[in-house]
């Protein structure tokens, strides 16, 4: 098997090296992923300028590259430029949850909507702040349920968070907002963006993430890469 692996966090992060780690089990790893942190940068890509992508040492047997763009670049240049195929492409391990309205937002989840440009299976993987060596202990597990459930073959993308001391696994969809959103001023004409967490709107729906994760439960939602409102279309696709 060939795997791709990257992240919004950085080259450095502990993140992507626990994944890549237990990655090679499965097979022949590359690593492409950005040269700082690109958090928040969701599916963004950057075409109006060079680029800085290198050849750096990440770990034995697997071959790295740090670029100076986004998590959706790094996929790009790892299919598109180094002219390669993958059965399967890894992003994480985030710093930090990934669950309701930041799946829009998340650089790491963003990579594997590009991933799906290029008809590969991909996992993005989250888990709560310094918490992503406990979350790697449960690698093999999320693992083994996708396989046993051929997951990845009813649908090719999911998010996956994992909390440091899971109860069990939880198929779940998307939840809502939970973080508030405020500009606080800071000096002269900068301003910094903030938040403060929110409790979920249905708080005793354990099928949305933001509920399951918090609640101790693996959460894992298949996404789609479509942007088309299906049903609305087929309602009024004959007008004219």
């Amino acid at each position: 098997m060939r795997i791709l692996i990257t992240n919004d966090d950085g080259i450095d992060a502990i993140g992507i090296r626990l994944l890549a780690d237990w990655a090679k089990r499965l097979g022949e790893v590359t690593v492409v992923a950005p040269k700082v942190e690109q958090s928040g940068k969701s599916h963004a890509i950057d075409f109006t300028r060079p680029v800085e992508i290198r050849r750096v040492s990440l770990m034995e047997g697997v071959e790295a590259y740090a670029m100076d763009s986004t998590p959706a670049d790094c996929v790009r240049f790892g299919t598109v430029g180094l002219g390669r195929t993958y059965d399967l492409m890894l992003s994480g391990i985030n710093q930090g949850a990934n669950v309701g309205m930041d799946i829009v937002y998340s650089g790491t989840v963003g990579a594997v909507f590009e991933a799906a440009r290029f008809g590969i299976p991909a996992v993005a993987f989250s888990a709560e702040r310094d918490q992503q060596a406990l979350a790697a202990a449960h690698l093999d597990r999320v693992y083994a349920f996708l396989c046993q459930h051929d997951l990845l073959r009813a649908n090719p993308l999911y998010n996956v968070n994992i909390p440091a001391d899971p109860k069990g696994i939880r198929v779940t969809r998307q939840g809502s907002e939970y973080f508030s959103d405020a500009f606080e001023k800071r000096e002269g004409d900068y301003y910094l963006q903030v938040g403060e967490p929110l409790p979920d709107r249905e708080p005793e729906d354990m099928t949305r993430d933001t509920v399951a994760f918090y609640n101790g439960y693996i959460s894992i939602t298949p996404l789609l890469a479509t942007r088309t409102n299906e049903a609305v279309f087929e309602r009024y696709r004959n007008l004219k």
